[in-house]
This record gives structure tokens, sequence and C-alpha cells, in this order.
């Protein structure tokens, strides 16, 4: 099971492209649990579930630096979601980049 775990300004267009990640994830027979939460949360989500990826949408990629740096020596690779794959909504590349990271660390 991999924890997908994607960061925005408010969760709100976020948790459309959560919907699609989970429908490419289930159409691969990937067993994924992919939730979006707001930045406000994001500290805290971290504190009581255990992520293997964090995901920034476009809006927040500007805190990439300061969530590599409370995850540092966790084994948690931190990426901001390509603006094109967010523009479109396309939860199957989304999940790609994920599941690449996730292979990386």
């Amino acid at each position: 099971m991999k924890t997908i775990m994607l960061v925005c300004s408010a969760g709100m267009s976020t948790s459309m492209l959560v919907t699609r990640m989970q429908k490419a994830a289930e159409s691969q027979n990937v067993e994924a649990d992919i939730f979006a939460v707001s930045a406000s949360e994001a500290d805290e989500m971290l504190k009581k579930k255990n992520v293997d990826v964090l995901l920034l949408g476009p809006q927040v990629r500007y805190m990439k630096a300061q969530f590599e740096k409370k995850l540092e020596g966790k084994n948690i690779p931190v990426d901001s979601i390509n603006m094109q794959y967010y523009g479109m909504m396309n939860g199957e590349k989304v999940l790609e980049e994920a599941l690449k990271l996730i292979e990386s660390k």
C-alpha cells in the first residue's frame, strides 16, 4: 500500500485530482491511499500518517524547501505536481510521477 499525500492551498481543486489518481490506481491494480490536505493541515497529517511521498500543488510549490527541511532524514520524497498535469487533472500522470518518486527513495 502506497500512501500519497497531496498538499494545496485549500484542498478544493486537488480533491478532484485525488479522485482521478484513485481511478488510475484502481485501473493499474496499484494499492494506494491517496488524499489531499491544505498546507495548514499538512504538518498535523504527517504526524498521524506514514506517508510515502508528498506532492505539492502548483499554488504551494514555493513551500517545497520548507517541507524538504521538515522531512529531512525521514525518507519521504517531496516534489511539486507538474503544472500541465495539474491543469489537465491528469490523475494517471501524477500517479506515475508519485510512484517513480517512491521507487527512487
